[in-house]
């Protein structure tokens, strides 16, 4: 197997399965890709577009194929020298439905089934209703109205002998001890005898095994056509439409290990960790011995074959000890690789991490991890693609426009106190009376109130810089000390004085101290629960604040709103680009370097193209205000303001531009309206996430329909195809520029230090908008038909709309990976200065090991260097005497144009731009090889 140079995301569902992934392996190695990166494979809930509801981790999902596709595809894989990382999710698992076995056994046993330590259920709940009993906020409506209005009927299954109740597409199945009123209610004295031995199940030494024979027994009696007749006339005896039935399966609901609950209840009462808030995902206890083994027996098969050769750790930051987790998979990981096949064994088993990195943190260098999967990175290139010079006037636009406050973190914070106040309600009390319990086990603090809690650890959470803190037994670590202390600070800014002694508590609790100084028992035990549940609460409360609300509250630039962002900082220097990516080399030389996810709120050359405005920010704001002059009559005023409100009107202009298709022109009928169903789609999420005025529990239809009728007649009717046609003469204006910097980030991805990831799709021109918008079909077809060796980057070039020079890009360098690597995967990162009178409008470094070099170089913020022909290349002339310096050791040496393979002979003075740049806006020059010479 080839080495680890470059991996390609696939999002896997039944409409894009193994097999068909394996038919397109010959072009993913033609591209320069070394390992496929899979989106979960595992048995996942049936119709799953994405993979990350797994309901059954024993085997791979049929739906895409199962176990014998996956061995075809790998076999495919290993024929062309390639790899495959699975992404695998460690954290939840789907609950609800009627899919996940290991739920309905808790379900139906409570506490008593071995898989109840597998979730993270809090059973003793100061909640008397709830106490050993598990919430199930699955109904559609109040308790009692859904039972009266039978949506909650009482079934069996003749085939396994189960009783169990349903709501909608949710089972939930009765414990076996209480089979007997509902078997008695039969009148049938064979079933009359099986309610006695169900009933008697409580005096078995194992009730649990006895129950499953005892299920099989009535199973067998079901297939006599008068006990399953005398089975339903008992059913019907339950019937809540009816006052007896009502109160008859109310009793026996009554008696069950859950509580069946409106799906409103969940987040104010739930007692178990869900993954965000989402109810069909249960958060699960991978930390136990068990619990992990249990959920990575198929993973460590795949590995042990040699079938997997790289995971990806979905959601690191929810399990309750990600360092102790990394480090265990680490060990196992590496024992594996020594026992696989000797074709098959590697030098080193690469692990990433999803993790978002805030501003100053780095990942824990002690986990035993390759690194994350990039999203810090797609940040970086972000930055340095923004003109600071713009960043006045948009603020400016974005305040006067939509009255919005310009400061992105008081957006967070607002959005937070939201979060933790409304779908994270439940999750926050349960830190807050464990805090409570903690507490009142001091006689020095048992004074202090729930109240008092409240109010402090909400506030030390709405400032929480970063997704979490990492506390081991000796206490928090001194890398994570600064963020606690920041978030101590912005708390303290915002309590009264009285409160702030408790924040020293509450530092001192949540790790300040180690654990070992509180005394052994109830105490230590409580602490213990407290810290876990506060670092697992920290982290959803981050993403459901900013990337799920605050990013669509805020629309200064949308290109700089995205996961893994900090949208509170508009750009940044090549110097601070050079610096990441020294540091990266340094501590992590193999990360995953992605400018495109599934997770991603824009593509990548959305983003791009949007940055452009950061350059031409008057040009913009003068379209702003002759577009919101010719849409007057369009808007609608209703109760609650205008609709779309001025915010959500300029963030769609916005969207337009950065995702309207090269190839749609203004009067495209056919066209625009299959573009208008993308864009509404992206309104509806939009307008919901920001929970301003829609959300998605409590849908504000009328706010809702007037911004859909005003984008439909925006984009379809006849009567703005003139105002069609300056939005599109808008795009073209910017396009051109955004093409470069697509290019140039396409580049960065593929030569700075670390592992390029190319997501599905994206070697073409990716303007996505967020999902399920980016994980649309992709057209492999014409991807495999347009990547030929002997493309012209000149007509490439000409033609730049089509995409083709995107895919011409990353196949050449891709390739240069492959042949020399070592270079990129071990080289030294060099960054090399710019001079001359457009020094600040290029970025140059160099790679080098053992004697090999590469130089590359891009440009930035180009926009107004371009020429007005509508091609993404700055003609050679407008770079006058911009150079490139380089090392001494190239003095004289004879350098190879990787896009054009011309000779390339530096000069003293350096490399000038306009030559490098004479047929491509961006320049990869390399050393060649020698005769005799043969790739490492």
């Amino acid at each position: 197997m080839k080495a680890l140079s470059a991996t390609l995301r696939l999002q896997f569902h039944k409409g894009f399965t193994l097999d068909d992934a394996t038919a397109l392996v010959d072009y993913f190695a033609d591209l320069g890709i070394s390992h496929l990166y899979a989106s979960p494979l595992l048995t996942a809930r049936p119709g799953s577009m994405h993979g990350y509801d797994v309901i059954d981790p024993t085997r791979i999902n049929p739906e895409l194929g199962g176990e014998p596709a996956l061995r075809r595809l790998v076999e495919a894989l290993h024929a062309r020298g390639m790899g495959l990382i699975l992404d695998i999710v460690s954290n939840h698992m789907a609950v609800g439905g009627a899919g996940n076995p290991w739920w309905l056994d808790v379900l139906e046993w409570g506490r008593r089934s071995p898989y109840a330590q597998f979730f993270d259920i809090e059973w003793n709940s100061p909640d008397p209703l709830l106490e050993g009993q598990l919430l199930i906020p699955f109904l559609g409506a109040d308790y009692g109205e859904a039972l009266k209005d039978g949506k909650i009927p009482l079934r069996f299954d003749a085939a396994t002998g189960q009783l169990y109740a349903e709501h909608y597409e949710h089972r939930f199945p009765l414990n076996p001890l209480t089979y007997g009123d509902v078997l008695r209610a039969a009148d049938a004295p064979a079933l009359a005898d099986m309610a006695g031995r169900f009933e008697r199940l409580r005096e078995t030494h194992n009730p649990y095994q006895y129950a499953r024979e005892l299920r099989a027994e009535l199973a067998r009696q079901l297939a006599e056509p008068e006990a399953r007749q005398a089975l339903e006339r008992a059913i019907a005896l339950y019937d809540g439409t009816t006052p007896e039935g009502f109160q008859r399966l109310h009793r026996l609901l009554e008696r069950q290990h859950y509580r069946l609950a409106s799906w409103r209840t969940a987040a104010d009462d739930i007692n178990w960790r869900r993954f965000f808030d989402i109810n069909e995902l249960g958060g699960l206890r991978v930390e136990r011995p068990v619990v992990f083994e249990e959920t990575h027996a198929k993973i460590f098969e795949l590995l042990g074959e040699g079938l997997v050769d790289g995971l990806r750790i979905d959601h690191i930051d929810g399990l309750a000890n990600p360092r102790g987790y990394c480090r265990r998979l680490r060990r196992r990981v590496d024992r594996l690789n020594a026992g696989r096949p000797e074709s098959a064994r590697q030098s080193h088993v690469p692990i990433y991490v999803e993790k978002i990195l805030g501003a100053g943190e780095l990942l824990h260098g002690d986990w035993g991890v390759d690194g994350t999967t990039g999203y810090e990175f797609m940040n970086q290139v972000s930055l340095l693609q923004h003109d600071p010079a713009g960043e006045a006037r948009l603020c400016s636009l974005w305040s006067e426009t939509s009255g919005r406050t310009t400061d992105f973190m008081d957006e967070a914070r607002q959005a937070r106190h939201l979060v933790l106040t409304g779908t994270l309600a439940g999750d926050f009390e349960t830190v807050a009376h464990a805090l409570l319990t903690v507490a009142r086990s001091d006689v020095m603090t048992r004074d202090i109130t729930l109240g008092a809690i409240r109010r402090a650890l909400l506030e030390l959470i709405i400032h929480f810089p970063v997704y979490r803190t990492y506390i081991a037994a000796t206490g928090r670590r001194e890398a994570d000390e600064p963020f606690f202390q920041q978030a101590l600070d912005g708390a303290r800014s915002r309590l009264g004085e009285a409160d702030w002694p408790l924040l020293d508590h509450l530092a001192r609790w949540l790790g300040g101290e180690p654990l070992r100084n509180t005394p052994p028992g109830p105490a230590r035990k409580a602490r213990r629960y407290a810290i876990t549940r506060f670092q697992q609460l920290t982290s959803p409360a981050a993403a459901k604040a900013v990337e799920d609300t605050a990013c669509y509250r805020s629309g200064i630039l949308l290109s700089r709103n995205d996961v893994g962002f900090d949208p509170q900082t508009f750009s940044a220097s090549v110097e601070a680009f050079h610096a990441a990516c020294q540091e990266r080399h340094e501590h992590f030389p193999r990360n995953l370097l992605t400018t495109a996810t599934h997770d991603h709120k824009r593509g990548e050359d959305n983003r791009a193209r949007i940055a452009v405005l950061s350059e031409r920010a008057d040009w913009f704001a003068e379209k702003v205000r002759v577009w919101r002059e010719l849409t007057v009559d369009l808007r609608r005023d209703l109760d609650d303001g205008p609709a779309p409100s001025a915010g959500d009107e300029l963030m769609l202009f916005q969207t337009l531009l950065g995702s309207w298709p090269t190839d749609l022109a203004a009067d495209d009928t056919e066209g625009l309206q299959a573009f208008c169903e993308r864009i509404l789609r992206w309104q509806e999420k939009a307008v919901r996430e920001a929970k301003l005025r829609s959300t998605w529990a409590d849908p504000n239809a009328a706010y809702e329909t007037a911004c859909r009728h005003y984008t439909e007649t925006l984009l379809t009717r006849p009567q703005y195809a003139s105002l069609r046609a300056d939005i599109v003469g808008a795009v073209e204006a910017i396009a051109p520029a955004g093409a470069v910097n697509s290019l140039a980030q396409a580049l960065l991805r593929m030569t700075t230090p670390g592992v390029p990831d190319l997501y599905q799709g994206a070697d073409y021109w990716d303007l996505s908008l967020v999902d399920p918008d980016n994980r649309r079909p992709v057209d492999f077809a014409a991807r495999r038909t347009s990547l030929t060796a002997d493309d012209d980057p000149d007509t490439l070039l000409a033609q730049w709309q089509d995409g083709r020079i995107k895919q011409f890009v990353i196949a050449r360098t891709l390739g240069l990976r492959r042949r020399e690597p070592t270079l990129f995967t071990e080289g030294r990162y060099l960054p090399l200065t710019v001079t001359g009178e457009q020094a600040d409008r290029a970025l140059a470094f160099a790679r080098e090991h053992d004697g090999r070099w590469a130089i590359v170089v891009v440009p930035r913020l180009s926009a107004r260097l371009l020429s007005q022909d509508g091609v993404p290349h700055v003609h050679p002339g407008a770079w006058g005497d911009t150079r490139v310096e380089l090392p001494e050791p190239l003095n004289g040496r004879e350098l190879t144009g990787l896009f054009d393979d011309a000779a390339v002979s530096p000069e003293r003075a350096g490399l000038r731009l306009a030559q490098l740049f004479e047929r491509l806006p961006v320049a990869v020059l390399h050393t060649a090889m020698q005769t005799g010479e043969t790739n490492t």
